[in-house]
């Protein structure tokens, strides 16, 4: 086993079950038991043993440690969905701008699919100063194994420093994969990037433990650096139709684009309200509504202003609204010209979805509700009573 207790060693002092962040030790019998489900090897309790009663058998030194100078450039995975780039790709070629800067290197995207001319061009407007483009009929659209193939096969060969990838339903399944082929670190769901100026790695930073604290992770001795980020995390980059860049195209056998699974058909989901990640304006509620039927009020500010219905997880744990209205790290990520939290006490896991928003207002009967820290604008009071208030007010001024 990776980690064990000593038993002749061990006295049953607790101190191992005090540091553990993940609650995964118990003492019984006065002997210290670790439920290796629970554990997720951190170390935090092997030096806080004084009697040497617990052993962590540590993972051999990077064999590539001295290998990483040979990586260089930043890379941008250019997730598409029926031949067109999803926005996110956008966000990040921006981001991946300014740590293509800071590093003094360039920025590459990887597109996989079939018939994408246009869409490789606008890469380059976007950002890119090389396009490494895969197209095939295998690739047309995303399947697990083609893709992971292809992706790894071009990292082995061109060796990027840093690779980004939306943190997209496409996004996960694939760069988890990568990652494990290629024995690299991955960050997943990021809300900043950055470049550490004296060693030159990558920050990724992120919500953990719940959304209690962000985490700044970094990976000095692996490569490529991998990070996943949401979409409305970064601004997109401007278009520039003026930049030149590099277009290479990769060719790829047969045997890298078989796959034990077969895509039957594309289902497109029916919106029936306005697309909460591309809403302008949304109105979200929270606990502070006080039971289901008042979301009714929500949806009316919402249809007056031509935006769409949010909600806090308290509010969809509860059943009052279905988990795609989300707003938060366990659901979507928004970043809307307005932000309307109704009833929301603004704890951390829901800052992290919606903290980008270009005006947040808040309006919650607790005026010490960590909402109001970040709103732009406050009203103290009961959403019950301000709700219909503000949307008749707000009708029969854009009726004007």
């Amino acid at each position: 086993m990776p980690i064990q207790v000593i038993v002749e060693k061990c006295t049953g002092c607790t101190m191992c079950v005090k540091v553990c962040p993940f609650d995964a030790i118990r003492i019984m019998d006065k002997k210290a038991v670790i439920n290796l489900d629970k554990c997720n090897l951190c170390g935090a309790c092997e030096p806080a043993c004084k009697f040497k009663a617990i052993f962590l058998e540590k993972p051999e030194a990077s064999i590539r440690k001295q290998d990483i100078g040979q990586y260089r450039g930043v890379w941008v995975f250019a997730e598409q969905k029926r031949g067109k780039v999803q926005p996110v790709v956008y966000e990040l070629l921006g981001k991946a701008r300014e740590l293509a800067a800071s590093l003094g290197t360039e920025v590459s995207a990887v597109l996989l699919g079939e018939r994408l001319e246009e869409e490789v061009q606008e890469l380059i407007w976007r950002g890119a100063d090389k396009v490494y483009v895969a197209e095939r009929l295998e690739l047309a659209n995303y399947q697990d194994e083609p893709y992971t193939n292809v992706i790894v096969e071009l990292i082995n060969k061109y060796k990027p420093e840093i690779f980004l990838c939306p943190a997209s339903s496409v996004g996960r399944s694939l760069i988890s994969r990568v990652a494990i082929k290629i024995k690299a670190g991955l960050t997943a769901d990021c809300t900043e990037l950055a470049i550490d100026k004296d060693k030159k790695i990558l920050l990724s930073t992120r919500p953990a433990f719940g959304g209690n604290i962000m985490a700044t992770i970094v990976s000095p001795d692996y490569r490529p650096q991998m990070a996943t980020v949401r979409h409305k995390v970064f601004p997109e980059s401007l278009t520039d139709m003026k930049r030149k860049g590099k277009i290479i195209r990769e060719s790829f056998d047969g045997r890298l684009l078989n796959s034990r699974t077969r895509l039957l058909d594309i289902v497109d989901e029916i919106e029936q309200t306005v697309n909460l990640s591309e809403a302008d304006i949304i109105v979200a509620g929270g606990r502070g509504l006080r039971a289901p039927e008042n979301f009714r009020l929500i949806e009316g500010l919402a249809r007056s202003l031509g935006g769409a219905v949010g909600a806090s997880r308290a509010a969809v744990d509860s059943g009052w609204m279905a988990y795609s209205h989300q707003v938060g790290q366990t659901g979507k990520t928004v970043c809307p010209k307005i932000y309307i939290a109704c009833g929301i006490s603004g704890q951390i896991q829901h800052l992290v979805g919606m903290q980008s928003s270009k005006v947040i207002i808040a309006i919650n009967s607790d005026p010490y509700a960590p909402i109001f820290k970040v709103a732009n604008y406050g009203i103290v009071g009961d959403c019950l009573e301000i709700l219909p208030v503000l949307t008749k007010n707000l009708r029969e001024v854009l009726r004007k």
